[in-house]
């Protein structure tokens, strides 16, 4: 299980502006959590950092055309020129970007034997309908269930890293940062080594202008919406994969991979389609999905809004759960009257997903902890997806907090069920359950208080309930 314990950003650990980074067109990214961004190497061409639109684009397109030139001269499977585009096909895990779905960790993903083996063949399939386009490997994601974005933005920067490198060196500069000498894929270079990881591993900057949150289309769905906003590629679909707007399940996804490498023409235009969908980089500025400003956000709110603990020495299971309730509280306060419930909504506002609220909590939580000198480690256990926090002293003093929004479908079974299972494993008894109202709550308020009371009833083991309205007020003056 990943376990993210360190919310610092990049301008944090090395006491740089953020506003700096911002102006340079650097991703402040967490430290010891990655950010759900990757880089798309259909935005390197429009970068505006010279490293990308000039030696990145270069050197991604050189490799895949060398690539496609041995396919294309294989005569046999096995022969020498299939092995040397096999070999050129290899892209080894990249450390240190910060970018990717290692909630508890910078590390990298790995293409595993099998499948590199298994994208090559399809990218044997490919070149042999005639397909010469170096962008035909970005369209892995929608034929392969475990070719994602992680792994495609892997290979990318594994490709590019010297440009990457350039980029790093010239940044740091700017910045007036040494940095220390690492080597990533091959590259010697110099890069800010990472607090998170003791120095010992780097910390790779990474410019804004080739993020996405998705590098290509990952499902037909996102394809769909791209050709049905242009007259040119609708007509091209309905000719060459029509089957596209019926598309749903996964079997429709296998036949769809089968139809779209039938001929050259229905191929290319996939292509074209996911070229549009790649137009722009992600919004860091308004960051609509919340991936980006919940540190630093938080941070602040946590620095202008400070909170001095009534006790500081922190010994029985209650001393620990009195210090975790004052931090609920002043998160609520935060949320409710400091304006900080603006970060659980999109600019439409919509709700953003619950784990940008969950991010929200870490942040002030940590921010206190670390203001104050608590002995409390909060950790955020990622390995199902949900976020716990465990606040600890010592081995007996365990106090748990689930954070969930009331859009969350599973508010009901989370507390009368999930919590008590993690409380269990974590042999505890002490556990609070944050209820964040940012719409759609329903009856779940009273539902819970039911729960609560027959547990009561019943002597059944009971967890703290507590909400928090995050919803939206209108302003003073219209109220």
């Amino acid at each position: 299980m990943g376990k993210a314990t360190n919310p610092t950003t990049v301008s944090g650990a090395f006491g740089i502006e953020a506003r700096r980074l911002t102006q340079l067109g650097v991703l402040d990214a967490t430290i010891a959590i990655d950010t759900r961004l990757f880089i798309d190497p259909f935005l390197l061409a429009t970068s505006k950092h010279p490293e990308m639109s000039g030696d990145g684009v270069r050197m991604y397109r050189e490799r895949f055309e060398e690539i496609i030139r041995l396919l294309g001269a294989s005569r046999e499977r096995g022969d020498p020129a299939w092995k040397g585009a096999f070999k050129r096909f290899d892209f080894p895990e990249v450390s240190g970007t910060c970018l990717g779905y290692g909630a508890g960790s910078t590390h990298g993903s790995a293409w595993g034997p099998l499948t590199r083996k298994r994208v090559f063949e399809v990218a044997e399939q490919i070149v042999a309908i005639g397909v010469k386009d170096p962008d035909l490997f970005q369209a892995m994601a929608l034929f392969e269930k475990d070719i994602g974005p992680d792994l495609l933005s892997d290979m990318v920067t594994t490709i590019i890293m010297p440009a990457l490198a350039a980029f790093n060196v010239r940044i740091l500069a700017e910045l007036n940062l040494a940095g220390d000498e690492f080597e990533v894929s091959g590259v010697r270079a110099r890069f800010l080594p990472n607090p998170a990881e003791g120095g010992r591993r780097p910390l790779i900057l990474v410019p804004t202008d080739v993020l996405r949150e998705l590098p290509v289309a990952r499902d037909w769905d996102e394809v769909q919406e791209a050709a049905r906003d242009n007259e040119v590629l609708r007509d091209r679909v309905n000719k060459y994969i029509a089957e596209i707007w019926e598309a749903k399940s996964k079997r429709d996804k296998a036949k769809l991979k089968d139809q779209a490498l039938a001929n050259k023409q229905a191929f290319e235009t996939l292509l074209s389609i996911l070229k549009k969908v790649s137009a722009e980089p992600y919004d860091l500025e308004s960051d609509p999905e919340g991936l980006i400003r919940w540190a630093t956000q938080a941070r602040d709110y946590a620095k202008n809004n400070p909170l001095h603990f009534k006790q500081q020495k922190l010994q029985t299971v209650d001393d620990v759960l009195g210090v975790v309730r004052e931090i609920v509280a002043q998160f609520r306060h935060l949320i409710e009257d400091a304006g900080l419930n603006r970060e659980l909504f999109k600019p439409d506002g919509k709700p953003k997903h619950e784990a940008t609220a969950q991010r929200l909590f870490f942040a002030v939580a940590y921010s206190y902890c670390v203001a104050n000198n608590v002995d409390i480690s909060p950790e955020v256990d990622t390995g199902t997806g949900e976020i716990d926090f465990k606040f600890s002293v010592g081995f007996d003093a365990r106090v748990l907090v689930e954070v969930k929004l009331s859009t969350n479908s599973n508010v009901l079974g989370g507390y009368r069920t999930q919590l008590e299972v993690y409380k269990k494993s974590q042999q505890t008894t002490r556990a609070i359950y944050l209820l964040i109202d940012v719409g759609r709550m329903g009856r779940k308020h009273e539902e819970l208080l039911e729960v609560q009371e027959n547990a009561r009833q019943k002597g059944e083991p009971l967890s703290y309930l507590e909400m928090v309205d995050g919803t939206l007020k209108p302003s003073a003056s219209k109220r």
